[in-house]
């Protein structure tokens, strides 16, 4: 088959872009010929609360792609640049990552012009249908975004639910989130502690990823008082950029005395780094006010780790309560705290061992088979979900 992929691919950074780079090599080592187109620029700097959208590290093996970087979100000159150049690479399908409404624009107009202009079909992969942060006319975007879709693959039940109560009659798949492989291989924990100058006997849980309001951060830390009352050991690992209020942090784990049990990482992590702090921690917590799914469980479970998350979303769907992990109410610092608490005193239950059994359902080669399958489905008016 042939595909255009039209999403971030490096230079861009994030977990987004790792997923695209990850699916491309999965559909490429299954035979399809994929063309990947990246944007030029991705959002207005007014727009953008990090620090760069750039990946910092040279493009190593594993960014190879040959995306070429064409797209810019705001230019409408450039959208037609690249739906010209999708209709000149006469695909089978056009494959567009989606998780919020303000590249609606752009991905309306390559959409358009690729239905006037070939028989590809145009496809969705959802990292969500609603987003987490809703803003002003984002049913108007959403609207615009769906007009030439034909078929989109949902990333949870709570994707899923939200696709099907706006549009009924969409054509999808529903496909996991699969795990990252790309950090590198686990390494013992007394040695990756021992490079980040952690306590070989503390307890240690980890926060990672950007830190936003709606990834509940300071639920966390309201629960901190009563972790750390019951496990004076306890070390929590914050490690995340910042697309925010960064001082409104700081000031509450001070007014909390709490930083004797936390360490305060506020960058972007690089690929290379990130094994150590999940393999320095015991377990990984994701206290979300809202999610559809996240990659940090998928990062944890590469690595072995259970998590400690809220009910919403998909979050509950990947996390089995008591076997992987322990799933807890939303915005509750008190369920928060007892679970961390119980996971601790837990000797019994072998949450790696079934972390390490979970994650064989969480593969690239199970979520390309959904595409192929969707797509096949689109071509021969197989309207199954």
């Amino acid at each position: 088959m042939k595909i255009s992929y039209i999403s971030t691919f490096y230079p861009l950074r994030g977990g987004i872009a790792h997923f695209n780079t990850l699916f491309y090599k999965t559909l490429t080592l299954r035979g399809h010929s994929v063309k990947a187109i990246t944007f030029s620029r991705q959002y207005p700097k007014l727009l953008f609360p990090g620090k760069t959208q750039d990946e910092q590290a040279g493009e190593t093996e594993f960014y190879k792609t040959g995306a070429e970087v064409l797209l810019d979100s705001i230019n409408p000159l450039s959208w037609m640049q690249v739906a010209l150049r999708v209709v000149e690479q006469s695909p089978d399908a056009v494959l567009f990552k989606y998780w919020i409404p303000f590249f609606a624009p752009c991905y309306f107009v390559i959409s358009l012009f690729v239905k006037l202009f070939s028989r590809a079909k145009v496809i969705y992969i959802l990292d969500n249908f609603i987003p987490h942060e809703k803003r002003f006319g984002d049913g108007a975007l959403r609207w615009l975004a769906t007009r030439f879709v034909d078929g989109y693959i949902a990333m949870s039940d709570a994707v899923e639910h939200d696709l099907t109560r706006e549009l009924p009659e969409a054509r999808y798949k529903k496909s996991s989130h699969p795990v990252y492989d790309i950090f590198g291989e686990p390494v013992e924990k007394n040695i990756a502690r021992a490079q980040l100058g952690i306590d070989q006997n503390a307890e240690v849980i980890l926060f990672f990823g950007y830190i936003r309001k709606y990834k509940g951060l300071d639920v966390l830390l309201d629960a901190m008082p009563e972790i750390v009352k019951s496990k004076p050991r306890l070390k929590l690992l914050v490690v995340g950029e910042f697309y925010g209020d960064e001082q409104f942090y700081r000031e509450k784990i001070g007014a909390m005395n709490l930083w004797p049990f936390i360490t305060l990482v506020s960058d972007y992590v690089p690929n290379e780094h990130v094994a150590g702090y999940f393999c320095a921690s015991d377990a990984v917590v994701l206290p979300y006010r809202s999610a559809t799914q996240s990659g940090i469980v998928q990062i944890a479970y590469h690595f072995a780790r259970p998590a400690i998350v809220t009910g919403v979303g998909g979050l509950g769907e990947v996390v089995i309560d008591g076997k992987t992990g322990f799933v807890v109410p939303p915005e509750s610092p008190a369920p928060l705290a007892a679970a961390v608490i119980r996971f601790f005193g837990d000797t019994e239950t072998g949450f790696e061992a079934n972390v390490k059994a979970e994650q064989k359902k969480y593969t690239w080669e199970a979520f390309a088979e959904a595409f192929e399958d969707l797509n096949r489905g689109l071509n021969t008016r197989d309207s199954h979900n």
